[in-house]
């Protein structure tokens, strides 16, 4: 029988890092579990032996690095040599930006963004030296398009694609053997929403179409094993990257539209509600990989989302007339700008479209 491989899962106690951990241990890996929350911790350890695999747990804040790379050096010691290291771990705060502490940003994007990095770093420091081994790290569709209430998630997720962006070329250079793999995730049903901090009077929901973690989990695990660059789960996704990406100012004013209320539900947020920005929400109580929202959690093709779909279609119609009109304001701007700064070349080159580029292009 050959020896079972060894996988670390940071975000190990709750949500998708939870459906990660049973994933690899039902794959036949032994299993080193990074987290916060004690309570949370003991019960992925559990999932880990009921499927025939060790575990180590490991509490860790992965915004230490100093930490994470003791936690790494603990789990080559009592577990063995690490194959595939997971960065899920993530924290973040739903309010407009300016609501949002600047202490508390900071925190959300310590652990979202610098936890990948630190992560990143203690396993390639223990993969590049045997040429081997695997990265997982977790992004998101925010990693892509940016919307309202997120500014601290889609921050530090957008910051996560460069820093793999610019790492993996680091390994492709040097013709490593390590791989690295960025997996993007839809809106999914886990705890999160239970505790991440938010200065909002309602309750926080994922924007549908919700998948539930396991979906996820597959594909990190896919990505693990295959080694594949990159992966955006959900066919919704894949769209609003392509239209973020081709037409930045479309995702602006169709998240503007769409996403504010579509994160809050008619639900009023309790007085005693967790936060887990700096202490752990699962200390005594296991919250496992699941949310409040598994009735509506069937992804693309569930019900509660496609009875949306004429409300998205006249939102998106509404966006692109608001994209047209400012970007029709802003070349007006343009005009009005060279007429003043250059009147004679203005005059000149005329008051289309081309002959205004045109006139902009000698001023560079």
């Amino acid at each position: 029988m050959s020896p079972r491989r060894i996988a670390v899962v940071t975000g190990a106690s709750a949500g998708v890092g939870r459906a990660t951990v049973r994933a690899f241990a039902r794959a036949g890996f032994d299993v080193g579990l990074i987290a916060r929350g004690e309570a949370g911790l003991a019960g992925a350890a559990a999932d880990v032996e009921a499927a025939g695999g060790r575990a180590l747990q490991l509490p860790t804040d992965v915004a230490d690095f100093a930490a994470v790379d003791e936690a790494a050096r603990r789990v080559e010691e009592e577990l063995g040599p690490i194959d595939v290291w997971v960065n899920d771990a993530m924290t973040t705060v739903f309010a407009p930006a300016w609501e949002v502490e600047p202490a508390d940003f900071q925190r959300a994007v310590e652990v979202t963004f610098l936890g990948q990095v630190w992560g990143t770093k203690a396993a390639l420091a223990r993969m590049r030296p045997r040429d081997r081994g695997s990265i997982v790290n977790v992004g998101s569709a925010l990693a892509f398009i940016g919307i309202p209430l997120q500014s601290a998630y889609c921050s530090a997720k957008f910051a996560c694609r460069g820093f793999f962006e610019s790492t993996r070329a680091e390994l492709l250079h040097e013709g490593s053997h390590v791989r690295m793999s960025m997996v993007h995730l839809p809106a999914v049903n886990t705890p999160q929403f239970n505790w991440c901090q938010t200065t909002l009077r309602h309750h926080p929901q994922p924007v549908p179409p919700i998948y539930e973690p396991e979906v996820c989990a597959r594909f990190i695990l896919e990505a693990a094993l295959d080694g594949r660059r990159d992966k955006v789960i959900g066919s919704w996704n894949k769209l609003l990257v392509m239209a973020g990406q081709l037409f930045p100012g479309l995702g602006n004013h169709y998240a503007a539209l769409a996403a504010w209320e579509a994160q809050l539900t008619g639900q009023t947020v309790a007085p005693d509600r967790p936060d887990n920005l700096r202490h752990p929400a699962d200390a005594r109580h296991d919250a496992g990989a699941h949310g409040i929202f598994g009735d509506k959690a069937g992804g693309f093709l569930d019900k509660s989302f496609l009875e949306s779909l004429p409300n998205t279609a006249k939102n998106f119609a509404v966006a692109v007339g608001k994209v047209t009109r400012e970007k029709q304001a802003t070349y007006a701007r343009v005009v009005a700008h060279r007429r003043e700064q250059h009147p004679a070349e203005a005059a000149g080159a005329g008051t289309g479209p081309t002959g205004a580029l045109q006139t902009a292009g000698k001023g560079r």
